[in-house]
């Protein structure tokens, strides 16, 4: 479907996730980052949580029908300059959002495969991770896992910085698109791989010693979207996220009785 594009005054992007209530992570983590990278912030929710620092007590989805009326009122109307993709926790729900991304022809897609949030709590069935992998991930332009859920793309487990350019790699072929493979704590100093047309990136960062990372995926892949969105390309795009990340770490925020929130708003005076 053509639609009109008119955002010349201020880029735009849009969310398509669930809600956190607790403002760490999902649609509100993704508000705030659009709003302090330079864009207008829209979102489609897939579904409410009842989640805090310390966990997912309660998934409430919205309907396949009703994602798809909001996705359409978006597009008709604000039709965005970039698409992040957060947590879709059923097969319905993936293939309705695959179907209107789709219809509308979506360019700048950036897919974090949401499957277990930090504090352990899985998001997503195993039969809805079999529809992501058919019909969502070969949309993307670029797929933003961690670890674990790398592992569960690819097939094998990735225990060196070796595995992650070999699990990037098998990925990247599997969907067609660019894979930024996180590593973290988990694996190094932050230092994170984007694999693309058979080449490969080092992004190097500083560990930062704060306990506090809920919500720190959906926070890089929605910075990813705005700088996309924005018009830099994927290389520039990726290194400034990781930049607004570190420095929304750095900012020591300390809130709440887990694995807690970052500060998002850290450049914003607070007076």
């Amino acid at each position: 479907m053509e639609v009109e594009r008119e955002n010349d005054f201020m880029k735009t992007a849009l969310t398509i996730a669930g809600s956190d209530p607790s403002g760490g992570a999902g649609i509100q983590a993704d508000i705030k980052t659009m709003i302090c990278n330079g864009v207008y912030a829209m979102s489609a929710i897939t579904a409410l949580t009842a989640q805090n620092t310390m966990g997912v007590t309660g998934i409430m989805e919205v309907t396949p029908e009703f994602l798809g009326e909001q996705l359409d009122n978006i597009f008709t109307d604000i039709y965005p300059d970039a698409v992040k993709i957060g947590m879709v926790p059923d097969s319905a729900l993936i293939k309705k959002t695959a179907e209107k991304l789709r219809e509308y022809g979506v360019q700048k897609i950036v897919a974090d495969p949401v499957m277990v949030a930090t504090s352990g709590s899985r998001l997503i069935g195993e039969e809805a991770v079999d529809t992501l992998k058919e019909y969502l991930l070969p949309l993307a332009t670029v797929l933003t896992p961690n670890v674990p859920e790398a592992e569960v793309l690819s097939g094998m487990e990735v225990k060196t910085e070796k595995d992650m350019l070999l699990a990037a790699e098998m990925i990247s072929k599997s969907y067609h698109c660019a894979v930024l493979l996180k590593g973290g704590h988990q694996l190094n100093d932050a230092n994170d791989l984007l694999y693309r047309d058979g080449s490969y990136k080092w992004f190097f960062g500083r560990r930062i010693d704060n306990p506090n990372t809920h919500g720190t995926g959906c926070t890089l892949s929605s910075a990813i979207a705005s700088n996309l969105a924005k018009g830099y390309d994927l290389d520039k795009s990726v290194e400034r996220a990781k930049k607004y990340i570190s420095g929304a770490l750095s900012a020591m925020l300390d809130l709440g009785k887990g694995s807690g929130p970052l500060n998002h708003g850290f450049q914003i005076p607070a007076d």
